[in-house]
């Protein structure tokens, strides 16, 4: 089967070692360019080095690369504000965007939660998906997998990364990521409340990406609890497909809320009463394909943009297939 050709703009961290894993996992998509804006960044030299076609004047300069017009994909793995100027002067030519940035021009993707859901809805109208954020694909799946057994008024997630795995984009986009990632509890993981929080840990050595899920629900008899345990295990097994390090560190847990707990100051108002936490701990080792393998920020990033591009690519054509047998 003939490749798709993607682009990536950002050749830093993230950028780096999306465009390793196209190279060496994706049998669907083909890396057409590299593009960034120092001449001298490690993800361009690398690119380079294995012939693949590069340019340091961004986006101007990935439009006027010969081939341009092939490239069906363009991942953006720079930051929420470059997002958003990169969008505007690709719109005119018909790519499709895998956004890697809290910008959230277009639709949240959480893929084991709505990307299918997405692309069979507005299969032809979808022109750039967001990413969330790295504790976004981490966290969410447990959020909905939680919603779809009981009502979660309120979910609140930590995600703890090594410092020397938060490049320049991810450090220039905390405010970013704390707001688009709360947004995507919320409409894609279902809660009615969110709340989200990054944590930059500078131990040495790196520790390994943790993140934990605090959802507040109703009554939960054994049966409700093993309901939303095998939900939650069911959904880890989804996320293992694409990112083989992601695992629950312990078994999920129960507690009843004391009463005189002042819970009431974190729900939406008219929530119904909560009166049962739910903890999940996470744990996410990165493959190491570019940075070690306590980078799981990168690789669980990555890896999702990955399987969204993948499953575009494979929409598009199967629908090419169609329109010509028809």
């Amino acid at each position: 089967m003939k490749k798709t050709k993607v682009a990536i703009i950002g050749p830093g961290n993230i950028g780096t070692d999306l465009m390793f894993k196209v190279i060496r996992l994706s049998t669907t998509l083909e890396m057409a360019a590299m593009v960034g804006i120092d001449p001298s960044s490690d993800g361009l030299r690398r690119a380079a080095s294995l012939g693949i076609p590069t340019t340091h004047e961004g986006v101007d300069g990935l439009i006027a690369m010969d081939g341009f017009d092939e490239i069906d994909i363009v991942f953006d793995a720079t930051s929420a504000k470059a997002h958003v100027a990169n969008a505007a002067k690709l719109a005119a030519y018909g790519k499709k965007l895998v956004d890697l940035t809290p910008a959230a021009i277009g639709p949240y993707v959480i893929p084991p939660v709505n990307l299918e859901r997405l692309l069979e809805d507005d299969a032809r109208e979808v022109t750039n998906v967001n990413m969330v954020t790295c504790g976004g694909q981490a966290t969410i799946p447990i959020v909905a997998a939680i919603s779809r057994v009981t009502p979660v008024p309120y979910a609140e997630i930590v995600a703890s990364i090594a410092s020397k795995s938060a490049g320049p984009g991810t450090r220039a986009n905390i405010d970013e990521f704390t707001e688009t990632t709360t947004a995507g509890i919320e409409k894609v993981g279902g809660a009615q409340r969110g709340k989200a929080i990054i944590i930059l840990n500078p131990a040495e050595p790196p520790l390994i990406m943790r993140d934990t899920v605090l959802a507040l629900i109703g009554d939960a008899d054994r049966s409700t609890q093993d309901a939303i345990r095998a939900s939650i295990e069911a959904m880890v097994a989804k996320v293992q497909q694409y990112v083989p390090g992601y695992r629950l560190k312990q078994q999920v847990q129960f507690t009843a809320i004391p009463d005189d707990e002042p819970v009431h100051t974190l729900l939406p108002k008219g929530s119904p009463r909560v009166t049962t936490r739910v903890t999940v701990f996470l744990e996410v080792e990165g493959a190491a394909m570019y940075l070690p393998a306590y980078a799981g920020n990168l690789d669980i990033m990555t890896s999702a943009a990955l399987r969204v591009a993948e499953t575009i690519a494979e929409r598009s054509a199967s629908r090419t297939k169609e329109e010509v047998t028809a």
